[in-house]
C-alpha cells in the first residue's frame, strides 16, 4: 500500500513540475495554456494505464505438486476410497486446489464458480471427511490416497 501512495505522489509531484514548466514556457512564448493541459492530460490518462494494469492485475499462482513431479511418479486416486467417502468430481476437483494451498477466491476463479458454492463445497469435504480445518483435510485426503 505505501508503494502505491508513494507513487501516485511522485506523479503528483511531476504534473505539478510539468505545470510549471509550462506556465513558464507560456509566459516566454505566449501560447495556449490549454494545450499543454490536453497533452498532460493525455499523458498522465497512459501512464495511469499502464500503471494500473502493472499493478492491480491478480496473478494466481499454482503450486507443482512436489513428490510426483520431482520424481516423475504418476498418482493415481484410489477410486475406492472416493466411493466410500462420497466426495464428488467437483469436490475431489476443489480438495486438490486446497491441497496446492490456494485460498476460496483463487479456487472460485480458476473453476469459474463463485466463492460461497466454493465454501459450501468445502464445507461438505469437511463434513464427509471429518475434520475440522482445511490442513486436516488435506492431510487426510494424502492418506487416504485422494490427493498427492
Amino acid at each position: 500500500m505505501k508503494q502505491v501512495a508513494i507513487g501516485f505522489g511522485l506523479l503528483i509531484t511531476a504534473l505539478l513540475v510539468l505545470f510549471k514548466i509550462a506556465e513558464y514556457s507560456r509566459w516566454q512564448s505566449g501560447d495556449n495554456m490549454f494545450n499543454w493541459v490536453a497533452v498532460f492530460c493525455v499523458l498522465f490518462f497512459g501512464i495511469g494505464i499502464f500503471i494500473s494494469r502493472k499493478l492491480f492485475i491478480k496473478k494466481v499462482v499454482v503450486k507443482i505438486k512436489e513428490e510426483a513431479a520431482v520424481q516423475g511418479l504418476a498418482f493415481s486416486i484410489d477410486e475406492a476410497q472416493v466411493q466410500k467417502t462420497g466426495i464428488s468430481k467437483r469436490e475431489l476437483e476443489i480438495l486438490q486446489l486446497v491441497g496446492e494451498g490456494l485460498s476460496n477466491l483463487q479456487i472460485a476463479e480458476k473453476l469459474f464458480l463463485s466463492e460461497h458454492t466454493v465454501k459450501k463445497h468445502i464445507s461438505n469435504l469437511f463434513f464427509k471427511l471429518d475434520v475440522q480445518r482445511r490442513t486436516e483435510a488435506v492431510k487426510k485426503a494424502k492418506t487416504l490416497g485422494l490427493i498427492a
